[in-house]
């Protein structure tokens, strides 16, 4: 979705619920919006309501109350059993106060051109331009560009969690426009998964990351216990990349139910550690990967690892074990030693050690383990310490690394894929995110280093990837100065450009900072059709148009049409179809695959005209699913896809590539920046968890904010120990920073952080005292200001947004007042 937006009335008439409402089974379906939510939100819309529109979101499918043609409500439907309150912030998109309402040109780069002062970006004024006249000045510059330096000098690599739809994905249509035009550079990789989605196909010869887990139902049945490590599902379950379907909160509350002994190992007790009464261990941040070493030690030097299992299914583990018990560096990885490091006792550490060889083990690994230095071994040790344990492919046991993402493990449906519209132009089904456009990528996390270095070469992952000279950002569907790390840093890479432009909902700190901005559609003020469920795709439903667009904005797909008719392309980019044509296309290719597999679905109109979503049902297949089983059954058949067809726990690739920041097995490094440095300038680690009532920054602007701002701000969660050292109290407004910038967030003392962590959501929206000047202070929240901007290593290039250190004072300035979410000054 490109922003986020908040309603001065529909945001204020639904009823706020807290998340945790105790500790009862009941209360914890209350928790994940089950009966007694749905029943709350039913209670929303008014009786007398003029339609019931059935669209769809990140959080879910729903019916849209409109009501004297405003959109007032999003009701659940009822095949959502665990809906996400979340949907009571959807109306705001449309009404609030920052919504972009028409196309807008910054007044510096409308007066001088396009080599205006960039330094005014974020502090400058915007003037309003007529939809003719935005259309004709991009069409202009991206020409000027091509011809002046290069199609290779056009960014459209934007990233974001853009809107839900097959048709009005607008990262695709960008990459449409731009390929007809001669093609762009792009990105690869993601904020999310950066590192392991490098590192894990040479491990285990897939994403990994991305992929269906062993189902819920066989967990529940089969497994003893279940390790959620940096994990936590109950929240970051509650979006989806493409329609919310919850079905992961079905198996949260049946392993609930059946008492199964849970582990949570976080520095923060989290939301599902308390939902299923968890043991909690909490080890200092960012050292996971020498706890799971001395675990690993501990499982070698007491006889409980799988030698059959090792010897059969895996290359490399002498290696490893060599390095564990200190052949190589002289330095055993005992448990002991691990206990320095990441301060959970060693006896603990022995004790995991044979739990989880002696029961079934499941282990759910979170991603912020990989968004570190060094984010490449977190997953690659878990890997090699599930290995020792030699449960992998069997029911219950093994691994997973999406449990908490899109709701993994839910039971796949059988159920046909739809497809969408492409950047080539070409037919992608299935993982169409995957699609390969432009000219070349550079990996994501790089972007401001590749703005302030052109040409300069770096490694990635056995490739030389040379910066090309960027004069032109166009961005859709994201809001990178919330997601990316540095802010201060990233606002002196956005001043090298020439040109940026921007399509969005509201007045993002994205939008902001930019040269042409043009305001988009919702989803709810348009049509398209989606699929419900990344790993279950138990759902497809159509996306009706809920109302008519506001103000002066229009959809992304009409806007690039028009760009590409500018620029003399006729119908090469919409190619003659309109937006009904493309979904009746999209659904009848989901028609003829589900007839060919026996799937009862109706005719197109009977499907759009019903205002109901499709609901498939998974087979016994998909109920009983084991991830690796084939794998563990036939290992000659159904090899992995590294180059041994095993699971390698030591690399000869990534030995090849020779890189000093990635060695060839599980190896602990400390991080740039931790709190257990010798030379540590800072005593607080950061945690940048998943917020609980937004998506990232989406929804920041809404009614939602209620409930958790506090003074108005993010809130910040500090230890009672850590507040009562510095004079902090509940609800105090406090500075935040460290040698990289400095936030103001509100106070909340708990113990559900352990001392020396502070916790500070990510996605809360830059808001500079000085509006566009480096270094100044963030009155709102935005943890990205105080974290650092590195790869990973030579290998991923992944985002290090967990490795954030710095310090925390009660703020005793005057106050300024937040600005986040007010549109910027407009010329008159």
């Amino acid at each position: 979705m490109e922003s986020d937006s908040k309603s001065n009335t529909a945001g204020k008439q639904v009823s706020r619920r807290s998340f945790l409402k105790g500790s009862s089974a009941l209360a914890g379906l209350a928790m994940f919006g089950g009966p007694a939510l749905l029943m709350s939100s039913r209670s929303v819309a008014a009786k007398d309501a003029s339609a019931s529109i059935l669209s769809g979101s990140h959080w879910g499918v729903f019916k849209a109350q409109v009501e004297q043609g405003k959109f007032v409500a999003a009701k659940p439907i009822a095949a959502d059993k665990f809906p996400t309150d979340m949907l009571n912030g959807l109306p705001d998109l449309l009404y609030d106060d920052s919504r972009i309402k028409y196309p807008m040109v910054r007044a510096g780069y409308l007066k001088h051109g396009p080599k205006a002062n960039d330094e005014m970006r974020g502090a400058d004024e915007f003037v309003r331009v007529s939809w003719e006249k935005a259309i004709e000045l991009i069409a202009e510059e991206l020409e000027r560009v091509k011809k002046a330096d290069g199609n290779e000098a056009i960014f459209g690599g934007s990233y974001g969690w853009k809107s839900v739809g097959k048709l009005h994905n607008c990262r695709n249509l960008l990459g449409r426009m731009l390929n007809l035009h001669g093609s762009y550079i792009n990105h690869t990789g993601d904020y999310s998964t950066g590192a392991s989605q490098v590192i894990m196909p040479h491990v285990v010869g897939r994403l990994e990351v991305y992929e269906q887990q062993t189902a819920w139902p066989v967990v529940v049945d089969n497994s003893e216990l279940v390790v959620l490590w940096g994990a936590n599902p109950a929240v970051t379950n509650k979006i989806d990349w493409i329609l919310a379907d919850h079905g992961g909160y079905e198996g949260f509350a049946a392993l609930k139910k059946k008492g199964t002994r849970v582990i949570a190992i976080d520095p923060v007790r989290n939301d599902s550690a308390d939902y299923l009464e968890a043991e909690w261990l909490a080890p200092r941040p960012q050292t996971d990967v020498a706890m799971m070493l001395g675990i690993c030690h501990t499982l070698a030097s007491e006889g409980l690892h799988d030698a059959d299992f090792l010897d059969a299914y895996t290359v490399g583990y002498e290696a490893f074990e060599a390095y564990l018990m200190g052949k190589d560096d002289g330095t055993e990885k005992t448990a002991d030693w691990a206990a320095a490091i990441c301060e959970i006792p060693a006896d603990t550490i022995r004790a995991l050690a044979r739990d989880f060889a002696k029961h079934r083990t499941m282990l759910m690994s979170g991603w912020a383990m990989q968004r570190m230095d060094h984010g490449e071994q977190a997953h690659w040790t878990l890997v090699a310490m599930a290995s020792m344990l030699g449960q992998i492919g069997l029911p219950g046991g093994g691994f997973g690394l999406s449990y908490h993402y899109s709701n993994g493990g839910t039971p796949t449906a059988v159920s046909p894929i739809l497809p969408g519209i492409t950047a080539t132009g070409k037919a992608v089904e299935g993982a169409a995110w995957l699609e390969k456009s432009g000219l070349a990528s550079i990996p994501l996390a790089r972007i401001s280093d590749m703005l302030l270095n052109p040409g300069k070469t770096i490694d990635f992952n056995g490739s030389k990837v040379t910066y090309p000279d960027i004069k032109l950002i166009y961005w859709v569907g994201g809001n990178p100065f919330c997601h990316h790390q540095d802010t201060n840093q990233l606002i002196k890479a956005w001043q090298k450009p020439e040109t940026v432009i921007v399509h969005e909902i509201g007045w993002t700190p994205t939008a902001k900072f930019a040269d042409i901005v043009l305001p988009a559609t919702t989803s709810y003020e348009r049509n398209d059709i989606e699929q419900g469920g990344s790993y279950s795709l138990r759902l497809m439903a159509g996306m009706h148009k809920v109302v008519d667009p506001m103000f002066e904005s229009r959809s992304d797909f009409d806007i690039f049409n028009d760009i590409s008719r500018k620029l003399g392309y006729g119908d090469g980019f919409d190619e003659g179809k309109s937006e009904m044509d493309w979904i009746k296309q999209f659904y009848d290719a989901a028609l003829k695959q589900g007839r060919a597999r026996g799937v009862d679905m109706p005719e197109f109109d009977d499907f759009w005209n019903g205002n109901e979503p499709l609901v498939f049902e998974p087979d016994e297949a998909g109920k009983n699913f084991v991830r690796y089983a084939d794998f563990r059954e036939e290992p000659l058949l159904s090899p992995l896809g590294t180059p041994s067809g095993k699971i390698e726990i030591y690399s000869r690739t990534i030995e090849a590539m020779g890189y000093d920041d990635c060695p060839p097995h599980p190896t602990w490094m400390e991080p740039a920046e931790w709190t257990g440095a010798k030379d540590a300038k800072y005593p607080l680690h950061v945690s940048t968890t998943h917020p609980r009532h937004r998506l990232h920054s989406q929804l920041n602007n809404t009614g939602l904010r209620d409930k958790y701002a506090i003074g108005g701000r993010e809130p910040m969660v500090i230890n009672p120990a850590d507040a009562k050292a510095r004079g902090i109290k509940d609800g105090d407004i406090v500075r935040v920073f460290n040698d990289r910038g400095e936030i103001l967030c509100g106070a909340r003392v708990s113990d559900s952080v352990r001392p020396g962590v502070l916790q500070v959501s990510e996605g809360g929206w830059y808001d500079p005292a000085k509006r566009g000047a480096i270094g100044a202070l963030d009155k709102y929240g935005n943890i990205n200001v105080l974290a650092i901007d590195k790869g990973t290593s030579k290998l991923a290039q992944g985002n290090c947004g967990h490795t954030v250190v710095g310090d925390v004072e009660k703020y005793t300035g005057k106050l300024p007042a937040v600005t986040a979410f007010n549109p910027p000054p407009v010329q008159s």
